[in-house]
């Protein structure tokens, strides 16, 4: 049983991910709710955090949707099952193409650009954690989700950890 999660988790941009830009399925925790991964247990599912991949470090894209939440003047906010519990970042300094920013780590909290900059701000990053107000033996799911095809957007998974308590 467990009431404590924390952990990190290193992924890569691959392509143009679209942060929490997809609105069919923005509120849907079920679903691919943003570009990244989703971290979290039980069914129904319970969120335990998120960490969004955006297009773009240095400056905002068309209306600025496809950025991260967290950035200066962001026209989108997190969803509410998500709330403060997420990182976000892009590996992408200019253009995004179709291949993987493996020299840009996510959710490192190193080498973030200009609008990303308040996002890799937290004291604990690369590291999350958890508390839930219950104890739970669910299992864990660690989901990529994206609401584009993988030759468009794509967020690889290069390492994680996770420990409960």
């Amino acid at each position: 049983s467990y009431s404590q999660v924390c952990g990190r988790v290193t992924g890569y941009q691959y392509g143009s991910p679209d942060a929490i830009a997809a609105a069919e399925l923005h509120n849907n925790l079920n679903a691919a709710y943003i570009d990244g991964v989703s971290l979290t247990c039980g069914n129904p599912r319970k969120h335990i955090w998120t960490f969004i991949a955006a297009l773009q470090e240095n400056f905002f894209y068309s209306n600025g949707v496809q950025e991260c939440p967290c950035a200066p003047n962001s026209p989108v906010t997190p969803q509410s099952f998500v709330g403060n519990d997420y990182f976000c970042e892009s590996g992408c300094p200019g253009n995004a193409k179709a291949r993987v920013f493996y020299t840009d780590p996510l959710w490192d909290g190193k080498q973030c650009g200009q609008i990303e900059k308040p996002c890799c701000q937290g004291p604990d990053i690369p590291w999350f954690h958890k508390t839930f107000n219950f104890s739970t033996t669910d299992y864990i799911e660690l989901r990529v989700c994206g609401n584009q095809e993988v030759t468009d957007e794509d967020v690889p998974v290069g390492f994680y950890e996770i420990y409960v308590k």
